[in-house]
């Protein structure tokens, strides 16, 4: 798969003029700037709507973490609500008329990558177990060291961008014809709370399925959400598996793949890096 070889790290570019975060006051000796970056889009602003704040922008504006951020990642109430993150990101975003959870997934995690390395750095240890032993170990990996994926891998016959944030693409089993869009954060945040309640309930969590109904918008021209129903509870399991694939490749994304060398029995892979706790949390 090819990819942008630039590094997040270096799609980063400090701002020249003074952004608004300015601390100063009367009663206190203290005025400075908190820094701010600007961060590579992986998609481009592409794929956002025409009126979007990030409509054909390639980078976004973030200042770097300070305590009121960590007050966030470390808030009871807000990491059982599962909006810690959200709040994060609503924070370091400089431009306020930018809605957090309109961004593309891939764009909200290239911000959230620039913020962890801004706060804790571009090391992060975390536990990783090996797929051929199964030794848990403590394992270091660069996060500057993560690439751009802009989706570039994805060719014509897989699925063709219609310029709106939707990709037309054939079912190779069944030869349906199926519109489907790239996922935000609303849709993130909508399919997490799905397959939550499910779980409460002692329901299925239907991942599969919920999914394939969230990122289809037509099939063949029909885009009523019955018919888009019909297709996802009796698509063949090729076509199934085809069209995430395909949704995978058109998805602009942080490529988090690096190399694994396991400390116990030097088996070698390349890996994607795992987001756990330790990643925003790293003395946890």
């Amino acid at each position: 798969m090819s990819r942008n070889k630039e590094r997040t790290g270096g799609a980063q570019q400090r701002d020249s003029s003074p952004p608004p975060q300015v601390m100063q006051g009367e009663s206190t000796p203290f005025s400075f700037v908190v820094p701010t970056e600007f961060v590579e889009l992986p998609s481009g602003g592409k794929f956002y709507p025409d009126g979007h704040p990030l409509y054909g922008e390639t980078t976004i504006e973030v200042k770097q973490m300070t305590a009121k951020e960590e007050d966030l990642l470390t808030s009871r109430s807000l990491l059982k609500k599962g909006v810690a993150l959200d709040r994060l990101l609503k924070s370091i975003i400089i431009n306020k008329n930018i809605d957090a959870n309109s961004l593309l997934i891939g764009d909200r995690n290239a911000i959230l990558i620039s913020a962890r390395v801004s706060g804790y750095g571009n090391d992060y240890q975390t536990k990783v177990t090996c797929p051929r032993c199964n030794t848990m170990q403590d394992y270091n990996f660069n996060l500057n060291d993560v690439c751009i994926y802009n989706g570039e891998s994805i060719t014509e016959e897989e699925a063709v961008s219609n310029g709106d944030g939707t990709f037309t693409a054939m079912l190779p089993k069944t030869k349906i014809e199926v519109i489907f869009r790239l996922l935000s954060g609303y849709d993130e945040k909508n399919l997490f709370n799905q397959i939550e309640n499910a779980r409460k309930k002692r329901k299925e969590e239907n991942t599969i399925t919920r999914q394939l109904k969230q990122i289809i918008v037509a099939v063949n021209g029909d885009e009523t959400q019955k018919s888009i129903n019909y297709l996802v509870e009796n698509m063949p399991t090729i076509d199934a598996r085809h069209l995430r694939l395909v949704c995978k490749l058109a998805t602009p994304n942080v490529d988090l793949t690096q190399h694994f060398d396991c400390n116990e029995c030097d088996y070698e892979q390349e890996m994607e890096v795992p987001l756990t706790a330790d990643f925003f949390w790293p003395d946890r």
